[in-house]
């Protein structure tokens, strides 16, 4: 299915199929320090039209779309808002907010039906320091009219360019039971709020999935349904084969309530150290379908976008 692809220049990347605009992906971040400035995917939309990413909503004004955080990393917050401090909760700790910069793309191709580009970027501490160099690929690909499905991969090369090692934590590794949240993270919109939450082993409860690792567990699917129209629509977040040899093993974080997310969490129950020079990788794909599918229909979808 052919696609196109808008490109403003300095500012987001658009990418349309069948008449109706997929995503758009905002490398010019927003202005608020405070929510960790960092480009970020959204709307995210199937090939319907029906929208399924939330922005800026009244309980995170962080949460945007689909985007890379890091909720502890050597003490900095590079996920946005407040910052869990042990004993203390979570606290507004302006100075502890990093921020992600984008330096340039590196590679942009757009063909007939797909969109890949590959986008350099560093990550600063709040005080301005350069801590990590990104190189970050994304791709959209796969869309299917008849189908109603479309792919996004999204891969990660993190190098340390401290001078000593790096961090990476959550908030249960610093106290905060069943919150490791940090990595790739998507918000959905507050329609999507109970949504059945699913996994390869069948229907699940949000409780039943979250800190599950992912080397039981390659993909988990989030159906949620929609106010306004009536339809459902299905995410399907899962892992690339070679993950599990990464620096440190993945967990899930899922909610259904009282907000909408799924992240893809490489530090949930234990930190891990990135020395200096040294690199990680990580490569996630989502898959975004328009109606309500189960098991079989998840497995379906993956099957129709290969690796």
């Amino acid at each position: 299915m052919p696609v196109t692809v808008t490109h403003t220049h300095g500012e987001r990347i658009r990418v349309a199929a069948g008449g109706s605009e997929l995503l758009t992906y905002v490398y010019a971040p927003d202005p608020v320090a405070f929510e960790s400035r960092k480009p970020y995917v959204h709307p995210l939309r199937t090939l319907g039209g029906n929208p399924v990413s939330g922005y800026r909503p009244n309980d995170h004004r962080w949460h945007k779309g689909l985007q890379m955080t890091a909720s502890h990393l050597s003490g900095q917050n590079f996920w946005g808002g407040n910052s869990y401090v042990h004993g203390e909760g979570y606290l507004p700790r302006h100075e502890l907010v990093g921020s992600m910069r984008h330096d340039a793309f590196e590679t942009f191709e757009v063909a007939d039906d797909r969109l890949d580009f590959t986008e350099l970027l560093t990550w600063i501490e709040n005080g301005g320091e350069e801590w990590a160099r990104e190189r970050r690929t994304v791709a959209v690909h796969s869309a299917d009219a008849r189908g109603g499905t479309y792919a996004v991969d999204w891969s990660i090369e993190l190098t340390n360019t401290r001078g000593e090692p790096l961090h990476f934590g959550s908030p249960t590794t610093h106290g905060r039971e069943m919150a490791g949240y940090t990595g790739l993270h998507w918000r959905g919109p507050r329609d999507f709020t109970g949504g059945q939450v699913l996994s390869p082993d069948g229907p699940c409860t949000d409780e039943e999935l979250m800190g599950q690792p992912a080397s039981g567990h390659p993909w988990i699917a989030f159906v949620g349904e929609h106010d306004d129209v009536d339809a459902h629509s299905t995410l399907v977040f899962a892992h690339a084969p070679g993950n599990e040899e990464s620096v440190h093993a993945s967990h899930w974080f899922v909610r259904s309530e009282p907000v909408p997310t799924v992240a893809f969490s490489w530090a949930f129950f234990e930190e891990f150290a990135l020395q200096p020079g040294e690199s990680f990788s990580y490569r996630y794909r989502v898959l975004v379908a328009d109606g309500a599918r189960d098991v079989d229909g998840v497995e379906r979808m993956l099957k129709g976008a290969a690796w």
